[in-house]
């Protein structure tokens, strides 16, 4: 079986994978043009060379808490279902190789906004890496508690 290949980046010092094969590109901070009325989960729009990008700020999209507000974002661009997507990230960090055999489904105790987000995680020598679903992290719906939620 084939080694799985992840791009790596950090949200509150937590790290998050996507797989490499569907990163278009990683790039520092851009200039964002603000979407009046948007999700509070964009950012803004960039202009990557010409394409218009949604950029999502994923610390929002999995609620934690705000980035400092010295801290600039980079951004790893992926491909979704609906075209090019920008995601706001922290910090950059390494393209991993893992095997499948280091798979296992998210932990129990991760808060449910990240958890819904997730495939699972890799065991890695010192951490967990959390394979972050890109699907799901674009989808630009506003998550509205349900009228009657019974306990």
């Amino acid at each position: 079986m084939p080694a799985l290949q992840f791009c790596t980046f950090y949200l509150d010092k937590l790290l998050f994978g996507v797989e490499l094969r569907g990163v278009q590109e990683v790039i520092r901070s851009l200039d964002i043009t603000q979407v009046p009325l948007a999700p509070n989960v964009v950012s803004g729009l960039i202009n990557l060379r010409g394409q218009i990008v949604t950029a999502v700020d994923l610390r929002r999209r999995l609620e934690l808490e705000a980035r400092p507000p010295d801290a600039q974002p980079m951004n790893v661009v992926v491909r979704s279902e609906d075209g090019a997507v920008s995601f706001q990230v922290d910090e950059i960090g390494d393209v991993v190789e893992v095997e499948e055999s280091t798979f296992e489904p998210a932990p129990e105790m991760l808060r449910a906004s990240i958890r819904s987000m997730i495939l699972g995680v890799h065991k890695l020598n010192d951490r967990l890496m959390h394979v972050l679903d890109t699907e799901k992290a674009c989808e630009m719906i506003e998550a509205v508690a349900p009228a009657a939620a019974a306990p």
